[in-house]
């Protein structure tokens, strides 16, 4: 998934994405300990998928917090 799909994203499909993403890597983990994982790089890209979507939430709520800031300021 690249960062320009994850920003046209919804928050809330964010999250939800993030929590499939996160059970995809337990199960893709599971069949790495058993020996069924042929593709080992999906474990890769799958954790880079959840850093890339936890970082657009970061940067949301960041820029959220800015903008209350500037209108108690004001």
């Amino acid at each position: 998934m690249k960062i320009h799909e994850v920003r046209e994203m919804k928050t809330e499909d964010i999250i939800n994405q993030i929590e499939e993403e996160k059970r995809n890597l337990v199960d893709l983990r599971f069949a790495h300990q058993v020996k069924e994982l042929t593709n080992t790089a999906k474990l890769k890209l799958v954790k880079r998928d959840i850093a890339r979507m936890k970082t657009v939430l970061y940067d949301r709520s960041r820029k959220e917090k800015e903008e209350i800031k500037e209108g108690e300021s004001v």
